[in-house]
């Protein structure tokens, strides 16, 4: 059975093999409440089973679409478990350049508030939702939880995806990218094309470097959460570093997941996601830079593991579990 992602939906990194499900006039039964799924055992899973299974990781990552209200709403409710738990936690995010360390430091030991902070970094041109984060992110400074950059320079990921590849950077760009990106990765580049393919940009001769720039992107925010668990912790207890990115960096143990585990093999991880359940809507500008593609189950099954650990799923309804106060996402 073949599912068709909906356009853009990998590249905003929801599940890679979502789903559009025709919608119906006739009235719906009341969605079913959320839950988690143990994707190594099939079954359900209570949610205090989840948050202490998490507690014994050294990384979790928490995959997202970014624009989905939802997805935020439960990551916040994984940090707070993790928190009154006692878990020394790093919260890592994909939202926010490297270089911008300084400001988020700043705003961390309350020099400043979120809205300078935004305005410091120009949040809002970076990452158009950046308000999404807030919640997140005054928890880890109101609970003493460091707050770790991630994400390479986007002008330098640009000239990666539109010049050529990583070999073809100028040497000043190269020295901001970790020394060692491993680009040979034949699983994750198969995933990562047919991802690809969706963009109206992409063509054959242009998915190499796309390709390396989604690497360049991986290999950074790789090395910034291992230095991330090291930010305020004592030498031989690293913090558990809560690293939120979007799904397509972290599915099936890939992308960023990985370069991790390459360099601390060690480490204890956890994957969760979460599903889009229908919460995923595109403004006509997203629409129009993107296709249809179809995305086999062959597909991820050869990629022979499971998506992520646990996945927590949502009511397959359009305005279904949003936080509090938020307006309905429209039909």
């Amino acid at each position: 059975m073949k599912l068709t992602t909906a356009i853009l939906c990998a590249a905003l990194g929801a599940l890679s093999a979502c789903t559009s499900v025709p919608q119906s006039s006739a009235r719906r039964a009341p969605p079913a409440p959320e839950f988690w799924l143990d994707l190594a055992r099939g079954d359900e899973v209570p949610d205090h089973a989840v948050l202490a299974d998490l507690a014994k990781a050294g990384v979790i990552f928490v995959g997202e679409a970014h624009t989905i209200a939802r997805h935020h709403a439960v990551q916040l409710q994984l940090l707070q478990g993790l928190s009154a738990r006692g878990v020394p936690l790093v919260l890592c995010l994909e939202q926010l350049e490297a270089r911008d360390q300084p400001a988020v430091d700043r705003y961390f030991h309350r020099e400043i508030d979120f809205a300078a902070l935004a305005q410091a970094i120009d949040w809002p041109k970076q990452w158009t939702n950046y308000a999404d984060y807030r919640p997140l992110c005054e928890f880890a400074r109101q609970h003493g939880i460091p707050i770790r950059a991630l994400n390479a320079p986007a002008g330098i990921i640009r000239a990666v995806s539109r010049g050529g590849g990583v070999a073809q950077l100028a040497p000043a760009d190269r020295a901001q990218l970790p020394a060692e990106i491993a680009l040979d990765d034949p699983v994750y580049e198969r995933l990562t094309n047919l991802e690809l393919a969706m963009h109206m940009s992409a063509n054959p001769a242009r998915l190499r470097p796309m390709f390396e720039a989604q690497v360049a992107r991986d290999e950074t925010m790789a090395a910034n959460v291992i230095a991330g668990r090291r930010m305020e912790a004592a030498p031989d207890q690293p913090r558990t570093a809560f690293v939120i990115v979007g799904a397509g960096h972290m599915r099936f143990g890939l992308g960023t997941a990985d370069r991790v585990r390459r360099r601390d093999p060690g480490v204890v991880e956890r994957l969760v996601i979460v599903s889009g359940s229908e919460q995923l809507i595109l403004t006509d500008a997203q629409k129009g830079q993107g296709h249809d593609v179809t995305i086999s189950h062959a597909d991820l099954r050869a990629v022979g593991r499971p998506a992520a650990d646990y996945v927590r799923v949502l009511p397959l309804s359009a305005s279904a579990g949003l936080p509090p106060g938020h307006p309905p996402i429209p039909p």
